[in-house]
């Protein structure tokens, strides 16, 4: 043991010392300018890192030539008959992006470049046991140094370019929404002077992206879309998203669109069964009313946005949905509850097909968080003059509100709100948090079931004289 151990160290030595004969020539296969020369960097740990650029003021250009660096990386140069080989010797020491790089000398042979932090050109024993071992069983010893690489703006990331770019203070965006072919920024004031700049990294690191643009005001209430600038790229707002396995086109700029909810709108889709009634009282584009009457439920889907409304019928067509299973109308929530809902209420209600099929259950979907709960006044009294007789048989709707809550209590503050416009109790809601929107503003579904006594616009007593059952339904329901 201690024999192998000497022989070992003295391997280490002969070979330390042929490195220290041979290394200025392996720099030396690469022709590096001089100006080039003066910017190499060695062994620290931003060497990886574009030069500071920072823009001077407002209207700062972007300028990709200026990025361009030439830093020395420790590296082995082979064959490359023997990449495996390298690969299985010296993987772990490598550095992360990109470690096989072509020899510019050499069509032949490959360059592995290595952790500066790990491997150092000036000490062959940190290339470990396995690294020396390649190294002598291929006569490569003389094959190992310095290795100059140049990086060039397409190398670095768009966060890397921007804090290059960004002057101390403004922060980088931390992230955009993507639809289609379109990134939406919401940028803060102190970033707005290099918005442009921003526009143009974010599009040339994030390959597909032919449009970039910034939120500039606050969502539309009445059809429920925000105005935005356009910062880079085409000024082409007409996209095509997907969205678990469905497509919608529309024009971003005129419709409301959040890629942020789509974790929400399945999880909606995924409490409703095959045969299921859903209204959809503010359908957008359609991210609820697809899936579901891509599921079998019958859908009655409305948005008062013109520009909505007719996207949502080519998103209807482009998903092939069945004509039969989805109708579609452009008009207020208010005025679809009140005419559209309530007559299909009443229709299904005397056709009894709920006591045809026990496991139907109705919906309706009210995703407008700024001024949904103040639109639940639409239901009290809803099914109020229809015959007694036709009560029974009414599939009392299950109700998904969508609200904001800045309370600190965000639960019982929206079924307060609830309870207050409805003058009810609501028992057994599920309170669902969705996501946070701003600091200490929550976006929140309630979903319950609408009360028989308000829905009919009646005391509990009334109802149950009203709605009491003969002996052979009950027996058809239990």
């Amino acid at each position: 043991m201690a024999f192998c151990l000497t022989l070992r160290m003295k391997c280490f030595s002969q070979l330390t010392r042929i490195y220290s004969s041979n290394a200025s020539n392996f720099v030396g296969l690469h022709c590096i300018p001089a100006i080039a020369m003066a910017t190499f960097q060695k062994n620290t740990g931003d060497m990886f890192l574009p030069p500071v650029l920072t823009l001077a003021d407002e209207g700062g250009m972007l300028n990709r030539d200026l990025f361009v660096k030439t830093i020395l990386l420790p590296a082995v140069r082979f064959n490359k008959k023997l990449t495996n080989t390298c690969l299985k010797a010296l993987k772990p020491k490598a550095v992360a992006h990109k470690p096989l790089r072509n020899s510019p000398s050499d069509p032949e042979e490959k360059v592995l470049l290595l952790n500066p932090e790990i491997v150092s050109s000036d000490n062959v024993i940190s290339l470990g046991e396995a690294g020396i071992t390649f190294l002598e069983e291929h006569n490569l010893e003389s094959k190992f140094g310095d290795f100059p690489l140049e990086l060039k703006y397409s190398d670095w990331t768009s966060d890397e370019v921007l804090r290059s770019l960004l002057p101390k203070g403004v922060e980088v965006p931390t992230g955009f929404s993507r639809i289609g072919h379109i990134a939406h920024l919401n940028l803060r004031p102190e970033q707005l002077k290099y918005k442009h700049v921003i526009g143009e990294v974010l599009m040339d690191k994030n390959p597909g992206l032919k449009t970039v643009v910034n939120k500039t005001g606050e969502i539309n209430n009445e059809f429920r879309f925000f105005n935005m600038e356009l910062l880079a790229g085409e000024n082409n707002m007409i996209t095509t998203t997907k969205e678990h396995g469905h497509s919608f086109e529309f024009d971003f700029s005129k419709v409301y669109w959040n890629p942020r909810l789509s974790t929400e709108h399945t999880r909606i889709v995924g409490m409703l069964n095959k045969g299921d009634i859903v209204y959809d009282m503010f359908a957008g584009v359609g991210p609820f009313a697809v899936p579901a009457a891509k599921k079998g439920c019958s859908v009655l889907a409305s948005d008062l946005n013109p520009e909505s409304f007719k996207w949502l019928e080519r998103n209807v067509k482009l998903n092939k949905i069945n004509t039969g299973s989805i109708r579609t109308y452009n008009l207020d929530g208010r005025e679809f509850i009140r005419d559209i809902v309530r007559k299909d209420l009443v229709k299904r209600a005397e056709e009894q097909n709920t006591c045809c099929d026990p496991h139907q259950r109705t919906h309706v979907i009210m995703n407008l968080p700024s001024l949904a709960i103040e639109f639940l006044d639409v239901f009290p009294s809803l099914l109020q003059s229809i015959p007694t007789g036709v009560r029974g048989h009414v599939q009392l709707p299950t109700v998904h509100c969508y609200c904001f809550s800045k309370e600190v209590d965000t639960a019982s503050d929206v079924l307060r709100r609830i309870e207050a416009v409805l003058s009810h109790s609501i028992e057994g809601a599920l309170v669902h948090d969705v996501r946070d929107v701003a600091p200490n503003k929550e976006m929140m579904c309630v979903s319950f079931k609408v009360p028989a006594p308000v829905i009919f616009g009646c005391s509990t007593e009334d109802l149950y004289e009203a709605t009491e059952a003969p002996p052979v339904k009950k027996s058809r329901t239990e």
